[in-house]
């Protein structure tokens, strides 16, 4: 009847929602006139459970009802999600309507239209009724203009389905049907057509919904029967009364409190005038003369004589009339008696031919269901009552009744992926499909959660099908316990980590206050947890190791020493001098003298003392002096990977080059 607008209070600086009625309703004065009354009584109601109306007006031809604005899902919406309802939760939901209707019902306001629609559930849980008021005015417009009733057929009243008067009762009629729908999951009654509905609400009794529900106890059973009585007066009289026996429900479910109320139909104590066994016969009197008693004939007077022969003779007739009875009854019985015929089979037929088959026996049929089946191709018969069996005859025009199928129902794959493997199966029954479950092991995803499913969500696929997904089991990696090596030497280190099932990597770094080869650190703290098979670090010491080394120093080609011309002289003594100078510094000096003529050699100019150093990164190994012409001195020496070689003559560097230690006889030649 109206558009619903979300809307901004400026003043009030909150949202609220704008119902504008809708045009083709503004043309109708009466209709505009209830319409504002009965608005206008409903923003009046000030109550918890019932949507606050702000404001009621119009602008030209725009009618409008300002409303709060609830947060949350109608209470259809939920029903459909959930399927059923629990019943405490039920009759929580229940009790704040029926509270609310105990209020507007104080204020002479029926609401004509409850209904799962107009009741809405907030995030808080608390229940709101809405469209107070406006259903009055909208049924009563309808019925004066049209003649027609207008509301939600599912919900009617059995009088509300007749067009005739509504007051509380009805409304306490449609919150039983609201309650049946949420033990139930489904409306009491249900047909194609809303006129179909409407006369099942006035004449079919609904199927208790304890009977749908066996978990609903039984005095909230009763409570419903009671509210959807079809004779108001054998329902509850007021809200409050039927209030008063929900909230008994939450403190004895199996209590007998609920009183169901029968009217009595039975006829009045009368006084009845009955006649007595023995008659008196007065004598006849005519004109107030005494008339004249007729004489019995001779039949009756024998009888009267001999009464064992009238019994006889009485009896005797009431056997014939019996027997006579009796032929004809049989007679006429035989005579419209149908014929009996065989029983067809018409199992996978079609409707169609169902009909024509039936009609050629001399049968009626009737399509008793229709129902989904994956085996059976749609608009075929599944099931046929009675059965089709060999020489099985039933009556002529007997109903065949059938079960035809719809066909594979499909449904909607839902999205697992991330669900734990209850909620995962859970969401899949409510699909009706089934789960198919495979484990494994995963660093990502949580144990018991999906990782994954072999149909993608919103896939259309038929109802009863497989989904088969993959379920994390965890990283399905043993913890153990890491071992303290810390001072251990390198070997036992790995050993005792390799015990405990981890694997080793090694680094190895130089602390001159450690001990060689032990270990400095590790990267897992002794004593903590760690995944099988992960890896330990540790950190070695490793002092560097000494190698030696030679350094040649040919002293001669560094100082660039000459040897001296020789001169020849003839003496007759002739000496002859000799120097030699090792590398340890000590001379020896031989001297000759001959009478004879000899070739004598001077050393012009005499080789002098040089100083020799030879240091290795920077530390002196040989400070000695030699003479210029001493030729090759060998310096053994000792360091670490590649060292720096200096040679010096008196002070001056000749050679400064790097020996790599740490090749096989290193050996450095200078120059």
């Amino acid at each position: 009847m109206a558009t619903v607008y979300k809307a901004n209070d400026h003043i009030l600086n909150r949202y609220v929602a704008v119902k504008i009625l809708r045009d083709e309703f503004t043309t109708d004065n009466e209709f505009i006139r209830r319409f504002n009354t009965e608005a206008q009584a409903a923003a009046r109601l000030t109550h918890p459970n019932i949507v606050s109306i702000y404001d009621v007006g119009n602008e030209g031809n725009v009618y409008f009802i300002v409303m709060e604005l609830i947060q949350g899902k109608t209470l259809k919406e939920i029903i459909d999600e959930e399927g059923t309802i629990s019943w405490k939760w039920a009759v929580n939901i229940a009790i704040q309507i029926a509270s609310a209707l105990e209020m507007a019902h104080r204020n002479n306001i029926i609401h004509r239209d409850i209904k799962p629609h107009n009741i809405i559930i907030t995030e808080e849980g608390v229940a709101k009724v809405t469209d107070f008021g406006i259903a009055k005015a909208v049924s009563n417009s309808t019925i004066t203009a049209f003649g027609t009733t207008i509301g939600s057929v599912h919900y009617f009243s059995p009088e509300h389905a007749r067009g005739g008067f509504t007051d509380a009762k009805s409304d306490i009629y449609s919150l039983g049907v609201v309650m049946y729908e949420m033990l139930t999951g489904r409306v009491p009654f249900d047909a194609d057509t809303p006129v179909s509905v409407a006369l099942k609400h006035m004449q079919e009794i609904a199927v208790e919904p304890i009977k749908i529900n066996p978990l609903i106890p039984e005095s909230l059973n009763r409570i419903i029967v009671k509210a959807m009585q079809k004779d108001p007066m054998e329902r509850y009289q007021t809200a409050t009364d039927m209030l008063r026996d929900l909230r008994q429900v939450t403190k004895n479910p199996n209590g007998e409190f609920v009183v169901l109320e029968k009217q009595n139909r039975e006829f009045a104590t009368q006084r009845v005038e009955t006649t007595s066994d023995k008659t008196k016969v007065e004598p006849a009197v005519k004109d107030g003369e005494q008339v004249k008693q007729k004489k019995p004939n001779k039949v009756v007077a024998f009888f009267n004589k001999h009464k064992v022969l009238k019994v006889l003779l009485i009896l005797l007739v009431c056997v014939l009339v019996f027997v006579g009875a009796m032929g004809i009854t049989i007679a006429v019985i035989n005579a419209k008696k149908p014929k009996q015929v065989q029983v067809p089979n018409v199992v996978g037929k079609t409707v169609e031919e169902v009909k024509s088959i039936t009609e050629e026996a001399g049968l009626k049929y009737e399509v008793s269901e229709e129902v989904y089946n994956t085996e059976v191709g749609a608009g075929l018969v599944i099931y046929q009552d009675p059965k089709y069996a060999e020489n099985y005859k039933v009556l002529e025009n007997s109903t065949i009744k059938v079960s035809v199928s719809k066909g594979t129902e499909m449904t909607t794959v839902p999205k697992l992926v991330g669900l734990t493997k209850d909620d995962a199966e859970n969401e899949l029954n409510k699909q009706g499909l089934k789960m198919e479950i495979r484990e494994e092991t995963s660093d990502k995803v949580q144990e018991n959660y999906v990782i994954s499913q072999d149909i993608e969500e919103k896939t259309e696929i038929a109802k009863g099908s497989t989904v088969a997904v993959v379920v994390s089991i965890g990283r399905g990696i043993e913890e153990v316990e890491v071992p303290y090596v810390i001072g251990k030497t390198e070997a036992d280190a790995r050993t005792e980590i390799e015990n405990a099932k981890l694997k080793v990597a090694v680094k190895y770094e130089e602390n001159m206050s450690k001990t060689n080869g032990a270990v400095l650190k590790q990267d897992k703290e002794g004593g903590s947890k760690a995944d099988e098979g992960s890896t330990v670090t540790i950190t070695v010491n490793k002092l560097p190791e000494i190698k030696k080394g030679t350094v040649n120093v040919n002293v001669k080609e560094l100082t660039g020493y000459k040897e001296p011309e020789k001169k020849q002289t003839t003496q007759k003594t002739s000496t002859a001098k000799n120097t030699t100078s090792n590398s340890t510094t000590n001379q020896t000096t031989n001297s000759t003298t001959s009478t004879d003529t000899t070739e004598v050699v001077e050393a012009d100019p005499t080789p002098k003392t040089i100083k020799l150093t030879v240091t290795v990164d920077g530390n002196a190994y040989h400070d000695e002096n030699h003479r210029e012409d001493t030729g090759v001195i060998s310096v053994p020496i000792e360091g670490i990977g590649n060292v720096r070689v200096q040679v010096k003559i008196d002070g001056v560097v000749k050679s400064d080059k790097y020996l790599d230690l740490n090749t096989e006889n290193p050996v450095l030649n200078v120059p």
